[in-house]
């Protein structure tokens, strides 16, 4: 609130007052008694203004995507029988491109409705609220807010491509190994028969035994091995880069941009599971960011969400470089395991933690953010080099490239000649 113009009129009333008492002339009593009531009635204007109000807020969805628009409902209630003239109904909210701020007359006992559309455009959890509500008088004098306790949430995840032509390598099963893991899906690996009970699928139906038992018998299985997915995400802070138009690059903590290495990876992790799961392959998480993030493989519909809910408030504040996060999770890689990698690291010892899980039998796939699109002085180029040394898929993302342009083939690959591994670069 600002005081300068009351108390100017309150310092001329002053002025004519004391004018009034040493000339005795009655206009300057009148006019010294006629500001002060301006500003008082002013003053009392506006804070009746703000009085006898609420506000509602109806958020339709408390989940949305990157790419989606969010859809809310204000309603400003007057509870009171006198109008308000001159009411601006102003927001806190910290989601981006979110504006709610709207100015309206209230009569007696009506209210308001105003819906707001947001596009979401940045990943993460945000709050919706509080408001503030401001009035002023009609001269200008006083301006006073009143807040309104009350906020909301949305969560949004972040956004997910279509990837036709991505390919994920296959695990293979050690010889003799029975992991002995029932599962509802139906994968080739066939555990045990037993009697039909209602609401069993009929594609489970085991017909040769039936026929020959004479009763419905139906097959159960187990987790097929080859379909275990781990995405590995690094989120070392001092590896990650953004870039700003205007500024060209900027370090993460400053302003949140989607054009970043950190957006990037978390959308290619989201993408990858997503495709996975499509492929009924079992998929896991692993991100060590503000704090260590683990979610085991599984097939289930709900865990695309719940990967999706993990990447949506993950940030890249890790302290553990990715050679130190593959050395602490390298027990949870087997040869039932295919691990893919996304990083915009140019720090090669990672690739030495890659090349042991490789001698274990575990797959490997390698996403490179390239650093250098983002402002990185840095090359990712002797990277590539050494995982084409080791025969992994490797591919590289720039910035601007659509994330299925940069998955539909990698930059790397291998092919057998005579039993000989030769690494042939791809157009």
């Amino acid at each position: 609130m600002h005081y300068v113009r009351p108390l100017s009129l309150v310092a001329i009333a002053l002025l004519l007052f004391v004018a009034a008492q040493g000339t005795g002339i009655e206009l300057f009593f009148h006019l010294s008694y006629l500001l002060v009531s301006i500003v008082l009635v002013a003053y009392l204007w506006v804070w009746l203004n703000l009085r006898g109000l609420s506000v509602r807020r109806e958020v339709f969805t408390r989940r949305a995507q990157v790419g989606d628009v969010m859809r809310e409902r204000i309603t400003l209630i007057n509870h009171w029988f006198l109008p308000k003239l001159w009411i601006e109904v102003i927001d806190r909210s910290n989601l981006p491109d979110h504006s709610v701020g709207f100015v309206t007359y209230l009569p007696g006992y009506e209210q308001r409705r105003q819906v707001i559309r947001t596009p979401c455009t940045m990943r993460g959890k945000f709050r919706l609220g509080p408001v503030t509500l401001a009035s002023s008088d009609l001269l200008g004098l006083f301006r006073l807010q009143r807040n309104i306790a009350g906020d909301d949430e949305i969560l949004v995840y972040p956004r997910t491509s279509p990837l036709p032509s991505f390919a994920l390598p296959g695990a293979e099963l050690p010889g003799g190994q029975d992991l002995r893991r029932r599962t509802h899906h139906t994968t080739p690996n066939v555990a045990a028969i037993r009697d039909y009970q209602p609401g069993d699928s009929f594609n489970r139906i085991h017909w040769r035994s039936t026929a020959r038992l004479g009763r419905l018998i139906v097959k159960e299985f187990e987790l097929d091995p080859t379909a275990e997915v781990y995405v590995m995400i690094d989120m070392h802070e001092y590896v990650q880069l953004a870039w700003w138009p205007r500024d060209g690059r900027l370090t993460m903590r400053s302003q949140r941009t989607a054009e970043s290495s950190e957006e990037y990876a978390v959308h290619a992790a989201a993408s990858i599971a997503r495709h996975a799961l499509e492929q009924n392959r079992a998929v896991g998480l692993i991100a060590w960011g503000q704090r260590r993030e683990v979610i085991p493989p599984e097939r289930e519909a709900r865990q695309l969400y719940k990967i999706l809910e993990a990447l949506a408030e993950l940030r890249a504040y890790g302290s553990a470089s990715l050679a130190e996060v593959l050395s602490a999770e390298n027990a949870r890689f087997g040869r039932n395991c295919t691990l893919v990698i996304i990083t915009p690291s140019p720090d090669e010892r990672w690739v030495t933690g890659v090349q042991h899980l490789l001698y274990r039998g575990v797959r490997v796939v390698a996403i490179l953010i390239d650093a250098q699109s983002f402002g990185g002085e840095r090359s990712n180029e002797p990277i590539r080099t050494r995982l084409a040394e080791l025969c992994v898929p490797t591919y590289t993302w720039r910035r601007g490239q659509s994330l299925e342009a940069a998955l539909a083939q990698p930059a790397l690959a291998s092919v057998q000649h005579t039993g000989i591994a030769t690494n042939v670069a791809l157009s």
